[in-house]
């Protein structure tokens, strides 16, 4: 057992010994190590004046490259950082005093005024520009990188034309720094510090459990029933943030590789519990085009990055986007106990409201989604107030199997109206054996009303839930039509990107 958290703060080792289990990195920075440049804003992941980069290897053994990453300092741990380089704006600048490539750009844009959100949007651009596909190999997942890239730092004066203009610029002409130079270096650093041991750090207000491998986390829940699992922070931070609850211990699971696992076979999509919802709908959205732009919808940048896709399922939210979408196609759950693993379906993992299908000591270990056959159509909806970094008021999943025009199976999930995402059984019963037009609108609307009771809330009403969610069905006949319209302004936006 190691105890001591690792990493790197810009070039430099730091080894913390004690450390309160909730300790903030936006904390830690600002009052231990006095780097003021990362702001305060919200303090709940909304704003991204906080915003900083950590850095890790990634990749198949041998061939691992860095990757940079924009966090919410203020909903992330200190004891995540362990075996990551962390970088703020203060680290951009040269030793002499010259600015990183994107803080002049920053500067002749004019992309700052009051500055107190300038920080955030740096960091967001640095990782861009170093996320950028000429570097990854990987294609962009939307028409718009850049809007994607900075949908989670609000600017409060300045306004977005000037700072896209220095991304623009940025991405345009892109400049070696001092961070490619250390590539190599760093990466050899990094690497240096991994192990298989538990890390177990404590403070005054409790203990910061990491274990690095499965039957570590299996050990540690047997010994500490009631301690809170923590996989990217971006919900539980909040309970310490604006719940004020003390946590102890927290046992955190992003040093289990295990658990950041993907695999395919001809019939299925594997995640692990640990994959981020980044990388999560990357790979989803080679399934289907739906469930990418589901997930770039998913929260901003800085919280697809953290956040991962067996937390968003464990929290038993009844509006995680990701459920209802899973449901629709099938997915099944992997939990992992003492001693014993099941596999379930995952609309059975929800039983009430904040209760879920898990006995002592058991934890979610990955998801098993299957592929689309040939005859299934699919299509994921999320109705919320504003495009981008919002929660859902519904979101509704279809997955239809058809035969010559004819329904043969219909599989639809909503979230947002319930207290867990469901099925829609009464509706998909409607559908079975009619063909999909205008025809079956009637009964699909009369069955989804006896599926769900919604509720009203600062989101939307319980009339408006219903009404939407039944209407969804005429959007997806719509767009199963031969020469199905336009009815999305994402796709707009990506033909006029094109």
């Amino acid at each position: 057992m190691r105890h001591a958290i690792r990493f790197l703060l810009g070039p430099d080792a730091r080894t913390i010994e004690t450390c309160d289990p909730t300790l903030t990195v936006l904390d830690w920075l600002r009052g231990s190590e006095r780097l003021t440049g990362t702001k305060e804003g919200c303090n709940e992941g909304d704003c991204g004046a906080c915003t900083v980069v950590v850095v890790r290897p990634e990749g198949p053994p041998g061939a691992e490259r860095l990757r940079y990453r924009t966090v919410d300092a203020c909903i992330t741990f200190l004891g995540m950082l362990d075996g990551c380089q962390l970088l703020t704006v203060e680290h951009l600048r040269g030793a002499d005093g010259t600015l990183h490539p994107v803080q002049r750009l920053m500067v002749e844009e004019h992309g700052s005024q009051c500055g107190f959100c300038t920080p955030g949007f740096v960091m967001s651009l640095f990782a861009l520009t170093k996320d950028r596909p000429a570097a990854t190999g990987e294609a962009w997942t939307s028409a718009s990188p850049i809007d994607d890239a900075l949908a989670g730092n609000l600017c409060r004066c300045t306004g977005y034309a000037p700072i896209v203009r220095a991304a623009e610029r940025a991405l345009a002409a892109p400049e070696a720094d001092a961070f490619d130079a250390a590539h190599d270096d760093t990466l050899a650093r990094l690497l240096a510090l991994r192990d298989d041991e538990t890390v177990a750090v404590s403070g005054p207000k409790g203990r910061f459990l990491a274990p690095a491998t499965i039957q570590g986390v299996v050990d540690l829940m047997a010994e500490h029933p009631d301690a809170t699992l923590v996989a990217g922070a971006t919900d539980v931070a909040l309970w310490v943030t604006k719940g004020l609850r003390v946590l102890d211990p927290v046992i955190w699971l992003g040093r289990v590789p295990m658990l950041r696992g993907i695999g395919e076979a001809a019939d299925h999509l594997y995640l692990g519990a640990g994959v981020s919802l980044a990388e999560a709908g990357l790979h989803l959205s080679r399934l289907h085009p739906d469930l990418g732009e589901l997930f770039r919808r998913h929260g901003a940048a800085q919280t697809r990055n953290a956040g991962t896709l067996g937390g968003n399922i464990a929290n038993g939210s009844p509006i995680g986007d990701a459920a209802p979408a899973l449901i629709a196609l099938g997915a099944r759950l992997h939990l992992i106990g003492r001693g014993t693993e099941r596999e379930i379906p995952l609309e059975d993992f929800f039983l009430a409201y904040g209760r879920q299908d898990l006995r002592p000591g058991e934890f979610v270990g990955g998801v098993r989604v299957p592929k689309l056959g040939p005859d299934a159509l699919f299509r994921a909806y999320k109705i919320s107030k504003r495009f981008d970094e919002d929660i859902s008021a519904v979101l509704g999943a279809f997955r239809v199997t058809l035969a010559g025009g004819t329904i043969r199976e219909a599989r639809i999930a909503y979230g947002g109206m319930a207290g867990t995402p469901g099925r829609a059984a009464r509706a998909e019963a409607a559908l079975v054996g009619r063909p999909l037009d205008a025809a079956v609108v009637p009964a699909f609307k009369v069955a989804l009303a006896q599926d769900f009771t919604p509720l009203t809330d600062m989101r939307a009403t319980a009339g408006y839930r219903l009404r939407v969610a039944g209407n969804l069905i005429e959007r997806l006949i719509h767009e199963a039509a031969p020469r199905a319209p336009e009815t999305r302004l994402a796709s707009v936006g990506a033909l006029a990107h094109a």
